[in-house]
């Protein structure tokens, strides 16, 4: 199978928050679950540079547009190490020579299918958003989303038939031809399209956009509107610019799997305005868009523009990947708000990953050390029977991005394992002549061991890795160490 997953790019008005950490770690464990299944894949990650949220950042801040969106990019493009992602590209709208000719071509075939048109409009904005909204989604006059007190503008934008599309999107996403999990978003996201499509704004006037953003072709006075031209990365990455794009062709037209990961704030650009440009352009929908809720602190949303923040490369500094990777994976809920705490955090780390993991291998790796000078006995010995169907179990988990199942999987075969070494005692099992009974244990709780570390490997490579390191399958184990040190 041939799959492609994203990640949705983010302003880059300030630095990266540990909210959109869990979005690039969500997507990474599906996209490395993925490849150690046997599909191709290409994993893509970047940043939306055409934000008027940008322009004013950086006025604020005193600093050229350009300088301040290269600054602040970088440290998005940064988290990569820090979290241990396996992107395979990373994308900057602004920055990325394939980004114009892919946004021209897109608004150039919805234009000649008759999709574009232009018109003098008023409403209620939200920068923060870049959206309009109707008098009904805006009770007393402020932005649901952040709060803020919406504009008023007015001016003349290029209007895509949105209203064009309401029938085809009921039916993509109501067939799930297009799959929008989990199911409460895709509620949502129907019932949205069943109130009615209205035709949406796709550009804004070069001077509201102090003349950040690309042109719209044929029109000097307008700029493409940001979510018209972010969502276009998904197919800028592949050289839609380009005719006849090898890459164009692998991993959008002929993927089989084409994924999209994004917050639930910007469900509505994804599931409903997105496939609606595709549709009118000729190209073929995502296959599946995985929303996730959002982190809190003290019950607020984590958030740049409010400085609600916590700093993802200061957090890892503090516990490392593995615990925040594990923490993303085994507490956060997928349905509904979860509020971070440091605390929360390290006590998960240290109860399923030095206790559990770490701890129930090193008992091992000294076992063998022990009894058998470091050499497993070579028998006929699998796993345990609560462990041998693990790494099928978490792969399916993850493969429908279940990843507290995944967890909870893995934490069950520890606890499983434990329990077996504490019922047979190996180490009671020396001294007689017969040595088979002893054996077979060792050979038992080393495979399931393995099994164990093999099954992590999505959700905390790096551990799994040092724990794999301990349990080499044809050469004497080493010296036991602690995979994971308490924090």
């Amino acid at each position: 199978m041939t799959t492609y997953v994203t990640v949705a790019i983010p302003y880059v008005n300030a630095a990266p928050h540990v909210g959109y950490a869990y979005e690039l770690v969500q997507a990474d464990v599906h996209a490395r679950a993925r490849r150690l299944a046997g599909d191709d894949v290409r994993f893509v990650g970047g940043t939306d540079d055409y934000s008027l949220k940008n322009v004013l950042a950086a006025e604020a801040a005193g600093v050229p547009t350009k300088a301040f969106v290269d600054a602040h990019a970088a440290r998005f493009e940064r988290l990569a190490g820090p979290l241990d992602l396996s992107f395979d590209d990373f994308f900057r709208t602004s920055a990325d020579a394939r980004h114009r000719p892919a946004v021209e071509r897109l608004w150039r075939a919805c234009a000649a299918n008759g999709d574009l048109y232009k018109r003098d409009y008023e409403g209620a904005y939200c920068v923060g958003c870049e959206q309009f909204f109707e008098p009904a989604d805006e009770p007393g006059g402020r932005c649901p989303e952040h709060g803020t007190e919406l504009e008023r503008v007015a001016e003349a934008n290029w209007f895509f038939r949105l209203s064009a599309y309401q029938d085809h999107l009921d039916r993509l996403i109501s067939s799930g031809t297009l799959a929008v999990h989990p199911a409460p978003f895709r509620t949502e996201v129907l019932s949205f399209v069943r109130r009615g499509l209205k035709d949406l704004s796709v550009s804004r006037s070069v001077s509201r956009a102090r003349g950040w953003g690309l042109g719209v072709p044929g029109d000097p006075s307008q700029v493409i509107y940001v979510w018209f031209d972010a969502l276009a990365y998904y197919l800028s990455a592949l050289r839609f610019g380009e005719p006849g794009s090898a890459d164009h062709r692998r991993w959008w037209l002929e993927s089989d799997e084409r994924v999209h990961v994004v917050g639930k704030g910007i469900l509505r650009f994804h599931a409903v305005y997105w496939p609606a440009f595709l549709a009118s352009a000729g190209e073929p929908p995502p296959t599946r868009i995985q929303v996730h809720p959002y982190l809190t602190v003290g019950g607020a949303k984590l958030s740049k523009s409010s400085g609600q923040t916590v700093d993802p490369h200061r957090l890892v500094d503090d516990v490392g990947t593995d615990a925040l990777r594990w923490w993303f994976a085994r507490d956060v809920s997928p349905t509904t708000d979860t509020d971070f705490t440091v605390e929360r955090l390290v006590g998960r780390a240290n109860q399923d990953l030095a206790n559990g993991l770490g701890n129930v291998t090193k008992r091992i790796v000294t076992l063998v050390r022990r009894l058998r000078d470091g050499f497993v006995p070579t028998v006929d010995a699998g796993p345990l029977a609560a462990v041998s169907d693990l790494e099928d179990d978490v792969a399916d988990r993850l493969d429908h991005f279940d990843l507290t199942g995944a967890t909870r999987a893995i934490v069950a075969a520890v606890s499983a394992l434990n329990r077996d070494l504490e019922a047979t005692k190996p180490w009671t099992l020396t001294g007689g002549t017969d040595t088979s009974a002893l054996d077979q244990l060792l050979a038992r709780h080393v495979a399931s061991a393995r099994c164990i570390a093999r099954a992590a490997r999505p959700i905390v490579p790096a551990l799994a890795g040092r724990l794999l390191a301990q349990l080499p399958d044809d050469h004497r184990l080493p010296e036991p160490e602690p995979a994971f040190a308490r924090i």
